[in-house]
């Protein structure tokens, strides 16, 4: 945002502010929250180069809506599910690291 909108909305009594103090999250929640975010967008880069959602929930034992919830960072999916379905499209420990490295 601009400073000259910035301080015409502060100007009409606006708090600006991020959404992590809106939320009044912890650094830990925070990250947590730029962790996921960052695997599901890896996810879905590499399971879009490779095969289908349906293929990649077969792989998983798991179903296609899942996958696109995956994939949409849905705050239900676990880290775990992320994980497992990254490790399916073939990626390595370390692509994995450089995708949560990604997100800090």
């Amino acid at each position: 945002m601009d400073r000259s909108k910035r301080e015409r909305l502060q100007a009409k009594g606006w708090k600006i502010g991020t959404v992590s103090e809106f939320l009044e999250l912890t650094p830990e929640e925070s990250a947590l929250i730029e962790i996921k975010l960052a695997l599901s967008r890896s996810l879905k880069q590499r399971r879009q180069n490779l095969m289908t959602q349906t293929e990649l929930a077969e792989k998983i034992d798991s179903n296609q809506p899942d996958i696109a919830i995956a994939e949409n960072a849905d705050a239900s999916v676990s880290i775990e599910l992320l994980i497992r379905a990254m490790l399916a499209t073939g990626a390595t420990v370390k692509e994995i690291g450089e995708a949560i490295a990604s997100a800090g």
